[in-house]
Parts: C-alpha cells; structure tokens; sequence
C-alpha cells in the first residue's frame, strides 16, 4: 500500500497539517503536498478512469505530463474541471471529486466498454456511425454527446480576477532547474535584462531529488546559493509557479503564472497572463521520462520510475511497499536504489538489455537487489490496483518465466527532451540514435525578423542528459543569448557537475518485443484516450502512414496532455509497422501552449464592464458636464447633441448646425483613428491599400482616400497625410481604427512581409478638435501662434506649430464644407486645448456640436458616411467615387475586383441626392418601390435610402440613397414606402444640397 514516509519529503512541512476531501472523504495531508502526492499518502491509488474504456486509472507521472489523474476541483463559482492532481498544490479545505465515471469510481458502469474493446478498435467510428443514415440523429449522436469530454463544465460565475501582464527582457530563461539556473545566472553577470520563469514551485528540477555534486557541493546547496545570487541581482526577475507557454514570431513570449491556484483565499488575481517580448529566449525545459509498453501497463501503481522517486524524496510518500523496478536504461536503478536505501524492498530490477555495465548497476547489485537482464514485463497482475507482475525473456513472445508479487511497478523507457517551445516557432530536430530522442537542431533554430536565431536550448531539454553537460550548457546558452542580445561583460566560469558512469540505452519499444496480439492489446500507449500498440499496428494496416493520419485515426496524443507521454513510443510502433526509421516518420506538431491554461487568463480583465471597455476621449468629462447626450459609436461614447436646459434633442441639433454653419462650431474628433505608417516602403504600402495614389503626395499636403477589400467592396476612408519622406498618417473612421490597423497588418505579415514598413495606431495618443465655421480662422487667430491664412496654410495641407501655448498639428481639411481647421494635440492637453476654445471662442458665438450635426453638415454637401452609405456590397463606382481610382497604378486591392461583370455592370444602384415633394424627412432605410412584384409576391424596389436628415439650414428633409441608375434619372419623381405603410413621392437630385461650389471652406 501507499503510505507516508517518517524521514523523508523535503518540500512538505510536517508541522502544518491541512485537510481536504476526495470524493466525500476526509483526508489529510501536509503543507507542500500536491494532491497526488496527498491521496497516495492515504493510499489512494485509484484516481480516475479512462475515457474509452473507463478502466482504472491511478497516477503515472509527478509533473505536468501527468494524463490520468484529472479531477473536479472546488464547488460553486470556485468549481474547476480537469485539474491535474500532480500540479494542483494541496491547502485547507480543497475539495476534489473523480472524472468520468457513473455512479462511483469504484464501481462504473462504463467499465462495460473494456469488455467491448474488440468491437470498438482504432477509427471504428469512422465506419459505424455512417450506416444507417436515419440512426446518426436518433441514435449515434445522442449517445455521443453523452459521452463526450472529460469533468463537467463549471455552471456559476468565476469570482476570481487575472491579469495580463507586458514585459520586454534581453533574455528570457524557461526552465528552473540548474540548467536553466545556470543560463540565467551567465547572462545576469554580463549585464543582460533576464526574466527567469519555473512552472513548479521550488527551483532545482530533477536534479535535487537526483543529489548530483555541483562545484563541491550538494545539488540542493548549489541550487539555493545560486538563487540567493540571482535574487540579489537588480537584473534578473524570477517567477515560481508560471510556465512558458508559447514561443511565437519576434521574441513574443507568453508565461502563464498561478498565483494564488495554492492559496485561494490571498486577495489578488488567480492567474496573471505574460505578454514578454525577448531578443532571446532560452529553453531549459528539462525532459519527461518515457513509460514503458506491456500488457496491463495502466493499472494503478504503475507509474514513471522518476515519478516513483519524486514522491518519495519531495514528499516522502512510499508508491508501494514491494516495487518492481523495469528499465532500458540506468536511470531507473536509482529509483531502485533511493528505495532500498530508506527500508523499502525492491523485489527485482527488470532490465531488458542483456549486457549492461555501470556505477549504478554496481551499487544496486551491493546494496542486494535481484537485477534481470534481458528481461521483460509480459503482463501486470490487478484490478484497481498492480498486485504483481508476470516476467519474461525480453527477446521471446511474452510466456511467463516467473510471477512477483508488488504493489507499485517503477518504469523508465528513457528520456525525451522537451522541445515544445523550441519547436512552437519553426526550429527543427534531430533524431540522435544514441540516446534515443529528439533532440534540437542548432543549425535550424528559430529565426527572428533579422534571419538570426532567438531561441536557445540548454540542459537536457538539449539532449545532454550528465550533470557536468547539463551545467555548462545552460552557462553557455545564458552567455550565447546575452552576447545576442548586445551584452559582452565578462562573467565567472561555468559551474562544474560529476556524474556516475552510466552504460547505453536500448531502444525498447514493446515487451517483449514479440509479444502476441493478445498482450499488444493491453499494451498502453496514450493512457487517457485508451490507444493500445495494436490501434497503431492497425491504424498503419488501414495505410494511415502519415503520423498526423495515424493520431487522428487512433486519437494518439489528441488527450489533454497532448501526447507528453505517449507521442515517441507511438511513434516509434508506427515506423516498425511501416518498416522505417523513425526520423523518416516524422513527428507530430507542437503547439502551445505547453500545457491548458485558463481561458480566464486568456481574457484577463475583459470582463464585466472591461470586457468591452467604454472608451473616453480627453474631453468626454467636459461634454458630459456640459449636457452631452451620449450615443455608442464603436466602444465609445459620443456626444450626439449638447442639450440646454428645456431643450429636445431635435431643437438642441437644429440649434448646432445653424450656429456652425452661421458663426463657429467645436467637435471633438479624437475618436477618429490615426495610423502612422511609416518605412521605406510606406508609399508603396500606401498605393496598394488605397485606391488613388498616396506615394506621390508631397510633404505637407493632404489627400482624400478610399480603401477597399479584397473584394472590391468600399470598407474606410478617409484624410492621409504625408508628414515626412518615409512617414503617412492614415486617418480612418471611428469605427474603422482596429479593423483597418488589422487589415493593414495582414497584409503586411502574410503576404508583402518582406515591405519595409511599420504601422502603429495613435488613435488615443492625441485629441482632435474640430475647429469649424466662418469665424473659424478669427478664433485660432485670437489664440496666437502659427500662421493659420489663406495664404499659410491651404486647404489640404498641415503644419505643425503652436496654437497659443499648444503643441499642435493643423490640418486644413473640411468634413462639413466650412472654413475648417483640425487640430491634433497631444492627449494630455486636449482638454485644456479644448477649455481654450471655448474661453476664447465666445466672442464668436462658439458652441460645441455633436455627431448628428457632423452628419447633418456633410450630408448637405453631399459627402459619404462609411456605414451609413456603404453596406459591404458598395464599391466606389456606385458612390461616384470613380474620381478617387487611380488610373496610373498597376494595381491595387480591389481592382481586379471592380472589373468582375457584375461590378461593371452600369444598370446598378448608385448615389443620389433625394428630397421629399413636401418637404418631410424620408425613414431612414426605406425603400423606392418599383412597379410589379417578385417572386415572393413582394413588391419590386429601384433604391433605397443611406442617410436621411432634417436640414435646419434648408428648413426640410433632405435625404441621400442608392438608386437604380439613379443620376440618370435627376428630376425624376418616385415612391418611397413609410412606417404606416404608405409612400412619399420623393424628386431625384444633386446629392450636394449646399453651397455646391465650395465657397465656403475655400474662404
């Protein structure tokens, strides 16, 4: 039986006891306890079951690889799924229930499937469910869905917090063991930036269970002199329990850390999520120890040699009291070793070379215990739990030559570094024979924008499996990776590590290696979703040759370990089954992250009134104190209409757009998206992404442009601006500023990534105010500063300078027709620039104005509104816009598209002015109806109405709409219906309604 250890466990604390529960039991364990090592303390060996067959399943592994036992955790709004018991720590009050059982775990009726196994082999539901096609609704998917997944989904409110956090390093160390150590304590002495980051919660790695000596010292003596160093370094930031998730283009690092997961009731955030941006990235992500395949391998208490000895040590649990010890390489006797060394019997050493010398071996054999070589496991005895085991000779078919009685068998089928992240953004392996692993490939590392490499491995995630290797690899990976990142101070000398002498692996992939087809279907690969050596026997029969053919048809590494355990030794049946070596079979894909993190990480704080935040200009407190009736445009909020007291919306509109038109109007425009780009390649960039011609605008001068998709359809517009040789500020609508800044960006990244130019979107970092009406130019006057004539300062030009005391950007750019000034200051000053105006300003009758009379203002000159005249099926042509296509580019995005038949045809809607024979304002949307019906028996449409508004300057309804040939047809008079169900004669004209000429802002 499982039980705890007197004088072991050096991660616990024997002083603090802490209780919890385990499917309605009381239990208890110590401060430092992971779950795990808490229920095998109170020998709880069965933990959970299979998800196929819904065999029994206890713990295989100490760490993250760990696939079996996955639990519910907490209740209520603290309820969590699929929690891994060897990651979860262990505090008071934890309470934990079984997966994927019914009723009990002990006893589960889906137990039954094992009985079924040979009816339900490998893809059998690729060809059951297909036939009969009536039982796939009635019958297959009911019971599928049924059975799909693993835990519940949490029904309640998370009432914990998280966070993102932002950090740019000079090098990035993922990995607290002493290689990892090592690295960051080389690249710290040379003066390098270093984030440090561990997902468990003590530093060390294996190597303090292991005990090497390390610069004369104890593995854990070195281990702590080493942190203490470090943490006096003003340079170096360490992070316990945060794990380096995904490795991505540019030195994009993400770490996911769990910061209160051992102490729920700390206030604070549960998760934090980290954003890190690194020139270098070093990889000490140690290796996991491979399980060995036989028959009966899942049965609870056989578990990873390694693991075997991480309890003991860590957390001093003994597995079992008779323990089995199978191995195909050295690595193993020292859990056979540890064992016997504290009381425990160790019954044999099954080792299936037959001709193997080394230090360790040696020491075993003193020490008394019974070593076989060239021996295998035919079959594990149990139930719920190994009661012995059946051995033979490894090179035979599997017939027993003897049974021995234990409760825990200690496996070790070799180590496999962990190469994910290494792997997450491109860099290559090597399959080394020698060692039997996948190893990185210095030569093919992941490059960064420059061609050079920005990910380092170190340790034996690099393949070195000796301390002295492992030491001096991460001193030299932490030195490469300063030196890369531009730091060449000279540091101390590498620490040094002896090791014992350890003879070779052999590559052993099944026992015995000729097993019949009785013992290769118990004989476990992926220990989750129950794939057996013969589903991937049979899945390379079916001619799945592909590995990524064969784990989908098997579901091989698909669990939520993705493979840790079972990937290389699947791989490895399938290249015999195929007859190939392994590196010609390949390997699957990594991608991270490493293992499942939070979705409420992934979020953050976008929640609740976060999870779309309300955005404020500088001047929003201003509007809101000064009457402001507020409408969402995007995420934020802007004034339609400044309302006086007694006044309606109606009358405090109709009063804005008199004033701005008769004397001086104020907007605030900084919601408007402003995009710097900017390269050498910025103009060309420019011309592709826009419809007329931004490379050849001079310096200092404004155009208006247009921007379609791919599709030709119209999606933005808006004033570029050239503000120097390499440098454009693209001004997008509201709404448009992250779609376009997006849009931009995938172009930029997948397809012209080899452009030389950058975009950043500014949008917040100014406030824009619109200086607008006839007394425009006496107000900025008034303030002082630049020259702002005529004569200074053109319509369609900018300058930068001073208005009054502010820095600011004019631009001279109309979007209502007025003499008009936008002025872009930084947004720390908008509102004491916009304080300015409205002091300076009453002199000349200066109100502030909102989104209505904006659009109020440019319908009567007969502007467009992207979104109000543009659906996603518009193009320029229908807008009469064909000014605005550059006939002098070869090409841009949308050209090709405008010449299809359909965008070509001339018998399409397009843009007109309307105006009601009465005079009353046209319902926004309605449709001009045509004579006869549709086949639906509807009534036939020739147009319908864009924008549509009550004019105060014109006293009446003026109106802009889509219609069939429409500026063909000015003066024509058609029906457009109305919400009660009748129609309204409305004339065709000009869409221009006001000063056509453009007198006004040429002033």
């Amino acid at each position: 039986m499982s039980t705890r250890l007197a004088h072991q466990g050096r991660l616990i604390d024997k002083s603090k006891a802490v209780s919890f529960t385990f499917n309605g039991k009381h239990l208890r364990g110590f401060a430092g306890d992971t779950l795990a090592s808490a229920l095998l303390a109170n020998d709880q060996m069965l933990m959970g079951r299979s998800f196929k067959y819904h065999r029994p399943r206890g713990v295989v592994a100490s760490g993250a690889e760990e696939p079996n036992a996955l639990v519910n955790l907490g209740k209520g709004a603290n309820f969590e799924p699929n929690a891994r018991v060897t990651t979860t720590e262990l505090f008071e009050g934890l309470t934990a229930t079984s997966q994927n059982h019914w009723p009990t775990l002990e006893f589960d009726v889906g137990a039954i499937n094992a009985h079924l196994s040979r009816f339900l082999p490998a893809g059998f539901y690729y060809k059951m469910f297909m036939y009969p096609r009536a039982f796939w609704k009635h019958v297959y998917e009911p019971i599928i869905r049924q059975s799909a997944g693993l835990g519940k989904a949490p029904k309640d409110r998370d009432r914990d917090t998280y966070e993102h956090f932002h950090a740019h390093v000079d090098v990035m160390v993922v990995g607290g063991g002493i290689a990892g150590l090592a690295a960051a304590k080389a690249a710290g002495e040379r003066g390098a930036h270093v984030l440090l980051v561990e997902q468990t919660a003590a530093w060390g790695g294996r190597a303090v269970v292991d005990t090497p000596t390390i610069d004369g010292m104890g593995a854990q003596a070195w281990v702590d002199a080493t942190v203490a160093a470090l943490s006096e370094m003003p340079n170096v930031d360490m992070r316990l329990r945060c794990m380096g998730a995904g490795v991505y283009d540019h030195g994009y690092t993400l770490a996911y850390e769990r910061l209160t997961d051992h102490a729920p009731d700390s206030d604070g955030p549960r998760h934090r999520l980290w954003r890190v941006r690194a020139k270098q990235i070093v990889t000490a992500t140690g290796a996991i120890e491979r399980p060995l395949s036989f028959a009966a391998n899942d049965l609870p208490g056989v578990m990873l040699a390694s693991a075997v000895r991480d309890y003991v040590v860590n957390f001093g649990v003994s597995v079992g009291d008779r323990t089995v010890v199978v191995t195909n390489n050295d690595d193993a006797y020292r859990t056979a070793i540890r064992l016997k060394n504290i009381g425990l019997e160790v019954p044999a050493i099954i080792d299936a070379r037959s001709d193997v010398a080394g230090d360790l071996i040696d020491q075993a054999r003193a020490l008394g215990i019974r070593v076989e070589l060239g021996k295998g496991i035919a079959k594990a005895k149990g139930g719920k739990r190994v009661t012995g085991v059946a051995i033979c000779t490894q090179a035979g078919e599997g017939a027993p030559l003897e049974e021995i009685a234990c409760d825990c068998v200690a496996m070790s089928g070799g180590w496999s570094p962990v190469v994910h992240l290494w792997s997450h953004c491109g860099g290559k392996l090597n399959w080394d024979a020698d060692q039997i692993m996948f190893r990185p490939d210095p030569e093919r590392a992941p490059t960064s924008h420059d061609g050079q490499p920005f990910v380092i491995t170190a340790g034996i995630a690099n393949g070195h499996l000796f301390t002295q290797e492992v030491i001096s690899d991460g001193w030299a990976a932490g030195r490469a990776a300063a030196k890369a990142a531009g730091h060449t101070k000279r540091g101390a000398q590498a620490p040094m590590g002896e090791d014992v002498t350890e003879g070779p692996i052999s590559a052993v992939w099944l026992m015995p290696q000729g097993a019949s087809h009785a013992l290769r279907s118990k004989a476990w690969l992926d220990f989750q979703n129950d794939v057996k050596v013969s589903d991937v026997q049979l899945a390379a029969q079916e001619g799945f040759e592909s590995v990524e053919h064969t784990k989908r048809y098997t579901t091989l590494g698909m669990a939520t370990d993705q493979g840790k355990l079972s990937n290389i030794n699947g791989l490895a049946i399938l290249s015999q089954s195929l007859n190939a070596d392994i590196p010609n079979v390949g390997t699957t894909t990594f991608r991270p992250p490493y293992t499942p993190i939070s979705m409420a990480s992934i979020a953050g704080a976008a929640r609740d009134e976060l999870f779309q935040p309300i955005r404020m200009t500088p001047i929003s407190d201003w509007s809101n104190a000064h009457g402001a009736d507020n409408e969402p445009v995007g995420q934020w909020r802007r004034p339609f209409a400044y309302l006086r007291d007694g006044e309606s919306v109606h009358e405090a509109v109709n009063r804005e757009v008199k004033n701005t038109r008769e004397n001086l109007g104020l907007l605030d425009a900084s919601t408007l998206g402003k995009l710097i780009v900017k390269g050498p390649d910025a103009g060309k960039f420019l011309d592709m992404m826009y419809t007329n011609m931004m490379s050849t605008l001079p310096v200092g001068k404004c155009r208006y442009g247009l921007m379609c998709s791919e599709n030709g359809f119209l999606i933005d517009d808006g004033v570029v601006v050239r503000m120097s040789e390499d440098t454009w500020l693209c001004h997008t609508t509201t709404g448009g500023a992250e779609s376009i800044h997006a849009h931009m960006e995938d172009w930029l990244q997948c397809e012209w990534w080899d452009w030389k130019v950058y975009v950043a979107n500014v949008t917040e970092q100014y406030a824009q105010i619109a200086v607008v009406g006839p007394n425009a130019r006496k107000l900025l006057r008034k303030l002082g500063g630049m020259d702002v004539s005529a004569e200074a300062l053109p319509f369609m030009q900018w300058r930068a300078g001073k208005i009054g005391d502010f820095d600011a950007r004019v631009f001279r750019i109309s979007f209502s027709g007025e003499l008009s000034y936008e002025i872009a200051v930084p947004a720390g000053q908008g509102a004491a620039f916009w304080d300015a105006l409205m002091e300076a300003g009453q002199e000349f009758g200066i109100m502030p104005y909102g989104t209505e009379t904006l659009h109020i203002l440019r319908a009567e000159k007969g502007f467009i509104m992207i979104g109000d005249e543009t659906d996603g099926t518009v193009i320029p042509q229908d807008l009469n816009l064909n000014w605005a296509l550059s006939k002098k580019k070869d090409d841009y995005l949308g050209k090709r598209a405008h010449t299809r038949s359909h965008m070509a045809d001339p018998d399409r809607w397009k843009l007109v002015g309307l105006e009601t024979v009465d005079g009353s304002v046209l319902p926004d949307g309605a449709y001009a109806i045509a004579e006869g019906n549709n086949a639906n028996g509807q009534s036939n449409t020739q147009g319908r109405v864009t924008s549509t508004y009550f004019s105060a300057n014109l006293e009446r309804g003026i109106a802009m709409g889509l219609v069939h040939n429409g500026p063909a047809r000015m003066g024509e008079v058609i029906e457009f219906n109305t919400v009660d169900g009748g129609t309204v004669p409305t004339k065709i004209v000009d869409p221009v309604f006001y000063d056509k000429d453009g007198e006004k802002q040429n002033v």
